[in-house]
């Protein structure tokens, strides 16, 4: 079983920068493919950015690219989420995921079900 601690969220205007943590304990062997996923109210969950073994496969939705950038330390089994250029859209609780699996898998893993270790997630608005 591996467990996630999401963290790192708040309150920021629009164009400022966050950065979220999700700490990972357990058989963290099992989080070969760990992502980020964002839900707004009223919307279904979705996958902003994931990361394979933190070895240089990193994988993007198109609406973060180029602002939001994912990284695992895995000496402190750890992942990252640099969020800059924040939009008002942005605002969600964003959830850490953990999966098993292969680079080729990790590359489409995108929906909720593929994932089976979740963090609590982490609320972060973007108002001014």
């Amino acid at each position: 079983e591996v467990r996630l601690v999401a963290s790192g969220g708040g309150l920021v205007q629009p164009g400022e920068s966050l950065k979220l943590s999700c700490a990972a304990s357990g058989f963290t062997l099992l989080a070969n493919c760990m992502a980020w996923f964002r839900q707004a109210p009223g919307k279904e969950r979705e996958r902003v950015a994931s990361d394979y073994t933190g070895g240089g496969s990193t994988y993007y939705a198109d609406s973060v690219k180029g602002r939001f950038a994912i990284s695992r330390d895995k000496a402190k089994n750890t992942l990252y989420l640099q969020m800059n250029s924040l939009k008002p859209e942005d605002a969600a609780m964003y959830y850490c995921a953990a999966a098993p699996g292969s680079r080729f898998w990790c590359a489409g893993a995108t929906r909720v079900e593929d994932f089976e270790y979740w963090g609590q997630g982490t609320q972060v608005t973007v108002s001014s």
